[in-house]
């Protein structure tokens, strides 16, 4: 296995955890886990729709990641060059 393999797998691993993770804070209809954090986070008049933009921005830039990381791999993993 080569360095570019061993990479693209701790990121592919990394991204798809935070991903996972970022998606359970997305608030649903009041009974989320972002419900429970967010309880103990911020005063829910004030403040929420940032914090959703910023959670927003974090999902799509991970899971942007996790599916660069499965394309490259797709393309590289055997000899883990890109050639």
């Amino acid at each position: 296995m080569n360095a570019l393999n061993i990479i693209l797998l701790v990121l592919l691993f990394l991204s798809g955890a935070l991903t996972v993770v970022l998606v359970l804070m997305h608030s649903g209809k009041g009974t989320g886990v972002s419900d429970m954090i967010a309880s103990s986070l911020y005063n829910s008049a004030a403040g929420s729709g940032v914090w959703e933009k910023n959670l927003d921005r974090l999902t799509v830039i991970t899971a942007t990641v996790f599916i660069a990381c499965i394309v490259v791999m797709a393309i590289s993993f055997p000899t883990g060059t890109l050639g």
